[in-house]
């Protein structure tokens, strides 16, 4: 029988929705923090939940540090590790056994009227989908896939019911397994909204812009993080928009910009709506909560020097879907960039792009705040039977501990692939030596970036601020 001890049940009236998310960069945190002000707009209780609060022996904090690591010291490894997971479906032996160490966890910090759990991290979709799945937790499971691309490890088995933002990463929730998959459309700040000729001017003027040159809005997250310093170059060079560049919290991004001769360079933004107001077109690497905001916007979005993983599939979803040009190649940059600004190309991604919100917020009974509100206060059947055979064994969890001490000199390494959008992504544990190895040089991201879009291709947004 599954184990039940420190089960959450749902109550008769349920009308408290917990979110948990993860606190790395700040794409994942951006779209719960919108999902939470929709749901308490509904009249729901709302709680939040940082799953790397939650993991053991502050691991989180190591999460957090290998991930960035990763992605500023070795971004071919990161891509490596991304592609083995695709293929492989979910995550290795060291991430599995490290989310099984916060279940238990996870489980008491859920008030006892919880009447939902909404994760917008993958890694608290698995963590939540287990606990489902062996009756811990009785109470609907809602995975809000935060992303265009959906890699496998954001489709847990156990999980109730997956909200998607397009028809496309809905398709592709579906093809890795998930068996409820809802379009619901994308959350945004209503402060990111379409702006007429006076409140551009204004925003200009805000920022010290030039009022009448095109600008190209070039954003990398709160982290900075991509071949930035050269894609700033590539837009400057090109001269089919001044480039507009906001590196989040790396300052040292921003001091190598100004020493480039960048012109407009800023550092954390609080009014990034303004921004978006001021400008053009919107240039990013990620494909995150950033591009939803300039869809809000009605800013077109290209994505060019994407960072590896989810930069690139994010990129790809998007061209998928018409709601985003992916330039591969720099001497597409000047002449894409001609099309969006002032051409029909740029019009068409406009309408796809404000399509996407058509219902939003005014619909009551659209988007995924109030599919999450309906599926409270409803109900729904679980996402899978529960039998005595897919309950797992009381030893392998008391053994749970234990391994992750064992492992504790990968355990970073494993947290920081599995971080971010991949969420749990550690499967080729035979690569460790050479990603520890490549973690510690000092490698120069900026021409390894530009070689690699040059040559192949790419809690991202901005939310009171910029993340990635």
């Amino acid at each position: 029988m599954p184990h039940l001890g420190n089960a959450v049940r749902r109550p008769l009236a349920a009308e408290r929705v917990v979110i948990v998310s993860a606190s790395v960069g700040a794409g994942h945190d951006g779209a719960a923090a919108e999902l939470e002000r929709r749901l308490v707009a509904a009249g729901l209780t709302v709680d939040r939940l940082d799953l790397l609060d939650v993991l053991p022996a502050r691991l989180g904090r190591f999460v957090r540090d290998g991930y960035h690591g990763l992605l500023v010291r070795a971004p071919w490894a990161y891509q490596r590790i991304y592609s083995s997971t695709e293929r492989a479906g979910g995550g290795g032996r060291v991430a599995q056994a490290l989310l099984r160490s916060a279940e238990e966890r996870l489980l008491r910090a859920l008030p006892a009227d919880t009447g939902a759990v909404v994760s917008t991290y993958p890694g608290a979709s698995r963590v939540l989908g287990n606990l489902r799945l062996d009756g811990r937790l009785t109470v609907p499971v809602l995975t809000y896939l935060t992303d265009f691309s959906v890699h496998p490890l954001w489709v847990a088995d156990g999980v109730d019911v997956h909200l998607a933002l397009h028809a496309v990463p809905a398709a592709q929730a579906r093809a890795a397994g998930a068996r409820d998959v809802r379009v619901c459309g994308p959350v945004a700040d209503p402060r990111f909204h379409p702006v007429g000729p006076p409140e551009r001017a204004a925003a200009r003027a805000r920022f010290g812009l030039p009022s009448t040159a095109a600008l190209a809005l070039l954003v990398a997250g709160s982290w900075g993080v991509g071949p930035v310093r050269q894609v700033a170059r590539d837009l400057r060079d090109c001269g089919a928009a001044v480039p507009l560049v906001v590196c989040g919290r790396n300052e040292t991004l921003a001091d190598q910009l100004r020493a480039d001769g960048i012109e407009h360079v800023h550092g954390w933004v609080d009014d990034m709506p303004g921004l978006m107001h001021a400008a053009d077109v919107l240039i990013q690497n990620a494909g995150g909560l950033t591009s939803l905001e300039a869809f809000a916007t009605g800013l077109p979005v290209a994505s060019y020097g994407c960072i590896p993983g989810h930069g690139l599939t994010n990129a790809a979803a998007l061209d998928e879907a018409g709601v985003a040009a992916w330039i591969r190649d720099p001497a597409q940059l000047k002449y894409v960039l001609g099309e969006l600004i002032d051409g029909p190309r740029g019009l068409v991604q406009r309408e796809a792009g404000l399509a996407l919100f058509a219902d939003e917020p005014l619909g009551p009974d659209r988007g995924p705040a109030a599919e999450t509100a309906m599926i409270c206060r409803a109900g729904v059947a679980p996402a899978a039977p529960l039998t005595a055979g897919s309950a797992p064994k009381p030893t392998a969890r008391r053994t749970t501990r234990p391994t992750v001490r064992r492992l504790a000199a990968t355990t970073a390494l494993a947290c920081a692939v599995w971080a971010g959008a991949v969420g749990t992504a550690v499967a080729t544990t035979e690569a460790g030596p050479g990603l520890m190895h490549a973690i510690g040089q000092d490698l120069d991201l900026d021409d390894m970036g530009h070689a690699h879009h040059a040559g192949h291709g790419p809690h991202g947004g901005y939310t009171k601020g910029c993340h990635a």
